[in-house]
């Protein structure tokens, strides 16, 4: 299996990056190893997760973040990295 990860899942994880960065130093970088942490969980444990909106989705372990992904033959492609804390429906607005 090989992971990818699409733009907008990268555009998510640069946003959370500066968030975390801004409210202290190196945080930021610490939320993106243990996103990508998550993510290489993925390996082992794609596909078991819940699906909404027709993606998998795995909840982070450390963050309140979501990475929401989709298994097609031999790829596993990470459509959105998402902080939970947002309005649901902007998160829903995302996937329709």
């Amino acid at each position: 299996m090989n992971i990818q990860i699409v733009d907008s899942a990268e555009c998510d994880l640069i946003e959370g990056y500066r968030f975390y960065e801004n409210q202290s130093p190196e945080l930021g970088q610490y939320f993106l190893d243990t996103i990508y942490a998550d993510i290489e969980s993925l390996y082992l444990y794609f596909g078991i997760h819940p699906q909404h909106f027709g993606y998998h989705r795995l909840l982070a372990k450390r963050f309140p973040f979501a990475i929401y992904y989709r298994v097609a033959g031999k790829y596993i492609r990470i459509h959105a990295i998402l902080d939970c804390r947002q309005d649901p429906t902007s998160i829903h607005g995302r996937f329709t």
